[in-house]
């Protein structure tokens, strides 16, 4: 490797430069040798290649360091650096500097040349994935809870029986674009910092597609599949929630030249629940009880999702009290034998009219408090942070 220069002699830095300064440097002499400022030039294409080779061992961390510790030999398989070295990320190099390239190559007759086209060119348009389709139901709480199925109707998209997916006339055929040779890309050249550059993009007279129908199909209109209303049941599964989705595969839109079609996508919108609210797999509600039962305690009745259970409220219950029923929530979409929880809130009722008797007996008890019992802080004053004085 005796005849290679140094790679900081090539670039003209020093071997303490830092990343902007290796960056700069290579930036001026990519634009001075570029072959598109310099066409036919062999001397010019020789030193853009070796500032390119340069600058793709500089810029990468690894690399420099290896090339600090073995020189040129780090890449030529002679040292203790390892294989020799690899032009197949010269791309991203240049698509740093003069912008992206289309496909997996350079898509730059220049960059094939000087780097031997180890980056394949476009051979055509390839098969593709069709596109997702979304749709949306609604259910209930209670049948989020027990997992349903819903028949949704949808516009299906299928093969046009007519010209078999081809979009073409029955009795032509699709015909290969001459702009693009079939490859569905053409190479633009346009002015930029370093002189003229060729990029590559979509033909503009087949879209991308390699193919120019002339005689469309009048079934389907040149797309190759027509529309029909399609019913289709889908199972909607237990524990799901408002805004979720269920996906079915292979029901969405068609792929293009063979490609596997899109997913269906049913979006879930869960009616509001008068007597449940929900966070994630965990239920809310609102338990009345009367006054005797809260001061006494006593059993009450709880509705929960799946039928009635039945509460002990511990004695001296004041409103708004909130317990938690474990496993009385909604079930995990993974596993319905796993539960969230039902949490109630205990609210004494107070009534709006009594009998006389409840008035009497009321009046009662009211009585044997009166001079007997003080309500616990009357009398007492209370300080800025809320402690009796």
């Amino acid at each position: 490797m005796a005849d290679k220069k140094d790679y900081y002699e090539v670039l003209g830095v020093d071997k303490k430069a830092d990343e902007a300064k290796i960056k700069n440097a290579y930036r001026k002499l990519a634009k001075k040798y570029h072959p598109d400022s310099n066409p036919g030039d062999a001397d010019a294409e020789a030193k853009f290649k070796e500032a390119s080779e340069a600058y793709a061992v500089l810029s990468d961390p690894e690399k420099r360091k290896q090339y600090d510790r073995f020189g040129h030999s780090a890449f030529d398989g002679s040292g203790g650096g390892g294989g020799g070295f690899d032009f197949s990320n010269m791309g991203d190099i240049f698509s740093e500097f003069f912008g992206g390239f289309a496909g997996g190559g350079s898509g730059n007759s220049w960059f094939d040349d000087l780097f031997g086209g180890r980056a394949s060119r476009s051979r055509g348009p390839e098969p593709s994935r069709g596109a997702d389709v979304r749709v949306s139901t609604r259910i209930t709480m209670h049948e989020a809870f027990t997992g349903t199925i819903k028949k949704i109707n949808v516009n299906f998209k299928g093969e046009c029986s007519s010209c078999h997916g081809s979009g073409a006339k029955a009795g032509t055929s699709p015909e290969k674009c001459h702009k693009c040779g079939g490859t569905g890309q053409v190479v633009f050249t346009q002015q930029s910092f370093l002189g003229m550059m060729r990029s590559v993009g979509e033909c503009p007279d087949c879209h991308g597609t390699g193919e120019i129908i002339k005689e469309k199909c009048p079934d389907c209109r040149g797309s190759g599949y027509k529309a029909a209303a399609k019913t289709i049941e889908v199972n909607i599964p237990a524990g799901i929630d408002n805004g979720q989705f269920v996906r079915i595969q292979g029901k969405g839109d068609p792929g293009y030249k063979g490609g596997t079609r899109g997913d269906l996508l049913v979006g879930v919108s869960v009616t509001n629940d008068t007597e449940f609210a929900r966070d994630g797999y965990d239920l809310f509600s609102e338990v009345y009880i009367n006054y005797p039962t809260a001061v006494l305690g006593g059993e009450v009745n709880v509705k929960t999702i799946d039928g009635e259970v039945i509460y002990e409220v511990k004695p001296g219950t004041v409103s708004g009290t909130r317990v938690r029923l474990r496993g009385k929530g909604m079930p995990t979409v993974r596993n319905r034998n796993t539960r969230g929880d039902l949490y109630i809130t205990l609210i004494i009722e107070v009534p709006s009219k009594l009998t006389e008797e409840q008035t009497e007996a009321l009046e009662a008890f009211r009585k044997t408090l009166t001079g007997k019992e003080k309500i616990k802080g009357k009398g007492k004053k209370k300080g800025i942070f809320g402690k009796n004085q």
